[in-house]
């Protein structure tokens, strides 16, 4: 589950900080887990913890607390549409559910060829090219109508071999 090399990166972040203050890497140790793994599961909550000597659920409210951290295992792609009020204004709402219908799942969900999970999201801080949508927590997209969501859907599963 969690390998040495996966150890080995943890400490180059706990390293970052002062000895007596190892915990501050409790977000880069779940984001090295989610970069490996694709989520982070309970198991490797525990490893973290006793990793930075803190509780387990001190870890667990740091991964439930941030929507960056996938707590059950997402598709290939994660697609985040914003749906706070400036992307509301500007269609963001509209954005979720053209991406509903194109890939035949609801918000929350994984298409059936695991390639695609869609979620919401708060404020991207991208409000002036709403609506915005982030993809796979890295690449952030805007001013996505419907023909730049199709391109987008498309390609990326032409990019897969699933067209």
């Amino acid at each position: 589950m969690i390998t040495e090399a996966t150890k080995q990166r943890f400490a180059r972040e706990v390293a970052k900080y002062p000895a007596d203050q190892k915990q501050s890497a409790v977000m880069a140790c779940l984001s090295i887990v989610q970069q490996e793994q694709g989520w982070v599961s309970a198991e490797s909550e525990a490893v973290i913890a006793e990793y930075l000597g803190m509780p387990q659920i001190a870890v667990h409210e740091v991964t439930t607390f941030y929507n960056m951290y996938n707590q059950q295992p997402v598709g290939k792609y994660k697609l985040a549409v914003c749906t706070n009020l400036p992307c509301q204004l500007r269609r963001g709402q509209d954005a979720l559910h053209h991406l509903e219908k194109k890939l035949g799942i609801s918000m929350g969900e994984t298409t059936a060829d695991g390639l695609f999970t869609l979620q919401q999201c708060e404020c991207l801080g991208a409000c002036a090219d709403a609506p915005v949508m982030l993809v796979n927590d890295r690449n952030m997209c805007s001013f996505m109508d419907d023909d730049k969501l199709d391109q987008m859907v498309d390609g990326l599963r032409a990019a897969e071999g699933k067209q």
